[in-house]
This record gives structure tokens, C-alpha cells and sequence, in this order.
């Protein structure tokens, strides 16, 4: 990927600093380096300074290295306060730049920190390697108040401070043509093994929600935002079909033209959801900022009535994009992967 070096995400390094923590809560040990296990399965060892015992507990810090990404939050103290608790099992407390969660559509409840899914279990599989004890966890991130207040969270919900994020726990960098040749290079492998009916998905939500649904993992194909060069890409291919998963707040920007899909060269999917929603309900929908807190909001039959419409505007807008080369479906996905909407036949992408 051009020499460019990979990081790790905060909710990664919060992890190794909760480890250290829980080993000087434990075992009275202060250890400067430690081990944690990533998502995948693999494992990455990490620095820990500041590591302190207090009469709540115990902390210790980790200094984000973010590789070559141009990430904000590059160098940044991220510390972990563990204490115990009585009963219970791991609470989740969110410290001094760690936002949280006060409106609906972003995963987690309301009133909840602001770690998402996977680096909580990152930071419990951490714990879990040295203590099965009920235990608070405290997240802080260094100048994270500051640095929100010139994002999106504000806007999303998110009060006081940064989101913890991420699905592998390794921030992975790349310039642009490098991902796109990259992208071209898999493709090229997949058509060389007999794959004329890929599935295309931005990420790990479409790739998890792909194989929960059965469809083996070889045709499977992560485009990240690169869904136009990827398009165009097909038809150079003799193609016989496409499968594209993914959540409706990224797959509803190809209905509006935006087939790099980045947030910031495109634009946000919501105001053309919202519209839809109007046609099909004769009214405004409840007032959300997010596509998956729209989609919250609604009972059940009309959820999937609206799926299935932004399901086949997609794929029209993909037929339209390939010149109607070949067939299209449309699977969306819930942050949580569930299937809220679908146009066409799954089938033959689930057998091998």
C-alpha cells in the first residue's frame, strides 16, 4: 500500500491501557509493555507509561500511534481507569474526551459512552485475560473535548467529547490510487477464480452481515467508498451478476450520484432517505440525524417498506451506472446487521 504504515485505533489502545491497569489492580504488577488480542485474531503489543495505583483503582496510559494515517487524535493520551465493582460484570464509563451517546441511531443507548461495539469487546477480551471480577472501566481521551466540537458529533448526537471507534482495532492508511489499484488487483484475482457474481460491500458491516446470511466469503469483495471505479471496473469482466450489501446510509448516496462515498466527497445519504420516506408516507419523517436513528424510529411494516424502495432505487442506480450489463441486487443492513431491506434474489450467492 505504498510503504504507508499502520496504526492502531484508540478503542485499541484504550484496550492495552486497560490491561496494564487491571494487572496492577490484580497483581500488583506494573508492566510497561503488554499484549492484546485484535478481532481477527491477532495480536499487537503496546507501550504503556503512567501506570498508577489509586484508592479507586488502578490506570494507565497509552500514546496513539495512528501509523501514516492523517489522523486527529495521532498522538494523543489515551488512559484507562479500572476500578472494581461489587457485582456485575464490565461498566463502561466515559472520562474527560470521550463522548456520550444523547439521541437515538447511533447503536448504543442513550446515555451510554461513546465506545462502539467493537472496541468494548476489545477492551473486555483485554480485561478477561486477566480477571474475571466485576470491573468499571473509565475511558479518557487527552484534548478530546476540544477536537469534537469540530466534528460531526455534535450534530450526531454526541456531547462531550470523541467517539471510540472502529472494527478491527488497526487504522490502515492508503493514498488513493494506491487503494483503488489495490481494489483492481482483487478483483482481477476473484474473476481469475471463476467468480462472475461477486459481492460488493463498503466494509465490515456488509462483509459480517454477508456471511451471517450464508454467502461464502470468496465472493466476497470490500470496495470501501471506491463504488464507481469498482463499477467501472466490472466492465472490463464478463459479469453475470452483482450482489451489493451494505448499510443505507452509505449505499443511498449512489441514488444521488455520489459514487466515492468518503464523507467528505460526498454528500450525507439522510436528506435523500428523508425524501423517499415522504413520498412513500405522504409525511415528514420523526426528526433524526442519522439514517440508522430514521430507521429506529419506525415500526416495523413501514421500516421494511422503506428498505425495500431504497433497496430498488439503488439497484437502478447501479443498473444505470453499468449500463444495464447485467442483473443487480440490493441487501441493506442495519448497524447491528440485520436485513431491513432487499431487491432481488439472494440464493445464488449463498451456494459455492
Amino acid at each position: 500500500m505504498g510503504g504507508l504504515r499502520e496504526g492502531f485505533t484508540t478503542g485499541a489502545c484504550a484496550a492495552a491501557a486497560a490491561k496494564a491497569a487491571v494487572t496492577l489492580l490484580e497483581k500488583g504488577e506494573e508492566m510497561e509493555k503488554v499484549e492484546i488480542a485484535f478481532p481477527d485474531g491477532s495480536r499487537a503489543t503496546f507501550k504503556v507509561i503512567n501506570i498508577k495505583m489509586h484508592k479507586y483503582g488502578a490506570s494507565a496510559t497509552v500514546v496513539k500511534d495512528a501509523g501514516d494515517d492523517p489522523d486527529v487524535t495521532n498522538g494523543m493520551s489515551i488512559k484507562t481507569v479500572v476500578s472494581p465493582l461489587e457485582d456485575g460484570a464490565i461498566k463502561f464509563v466515559a472520562g474527560d474526551g470521550v463522548g456520550t451517546v444523547t439521541k437515538k441511531g447511533l447503536s448504543l443507548p442513550i446515555g451510554e459512552p461513546a465506545i462502539n461495539r467493537v472496541p468494548r469487546k476489545m477492551i473486555e477480551n483485554a480485561l478477561r485475560e486477566v480477571s474475571s471480577k466485576p470491573l468499571k472501566v473509565t475511558v479518557f481521551i487527552e484534548g478530546g473535548v476540544e477536537i469534537a466540537k469540530k466534528t460531526f458529533n455534535p450534530r450526531l448526537g454526541i456531547e462531550d467529547g470523541l467517539s471510540v471507534l472502529g472494527t478491527t482495532g488497526i487504522v490502515r492508511p492508503y493514498s488513493h490510487p494506491a487503494i483503488q489499484q489495490s481494489l483492481k488487483c482483487v478483483l482481477d484475482v476473484a474473476i481469475a477464480s471463476g467468480i462472475n457474481s461477486p459481492l460488493f460491500t463498503a466494509g465490515n458491516i456488509g462483509t459480517r452481515s454477508a456471511k451471517a446470511l450464508g454467502i461464502p466469503k470468496e465472493k466476497i469483495i470490500e470496495v470501501g467508498n471506491e463504488w464507481g471505479f469498482m463499477l467501472g471496473s466490472l466492465l472490463r469482466h464478463d459479469i453475470k451478476s452483482l450482489l451489493a450489501v451494505g448499510h443505507p446510509g452509505k449505499l443511498t448516496k449512489l441514488i444521488a450520484g455520489d459514487w466515492d462515498t468518503h464523507s467528505s466527497r460526498s454528500k450525507s445519504a439522510l436528506p435523500t432517505v428523508c425524501s423517499i420516506y415522504k413520498e412513500l408516507f405522504g409525511r415528514e419523517p420523526e426528526d433524526s440525524t442519522t439514517v440508522e436513528g430514521l430507521f429506529a424510529e419506525m415500526n416495523e411494516n413501514e421500516a421494511k417498506t422503506l428498505g425495500r424502495e431504497l433497496a430498488a432505487r439503488i439497484a437502478d442506480a447501479i443498473k444505470g451506472k453499468i449500463k444495464n450489463r447485467f442483473s443487480v441486487t440490493v441487501a441493506l443492513v442495519t448497524m447491528n446487521e440485520d436485513l431491513i431491506g432487499q431487491h432481488g434474489d439472494m440464493e445464488q450467492w449463498k451456494s459455492r
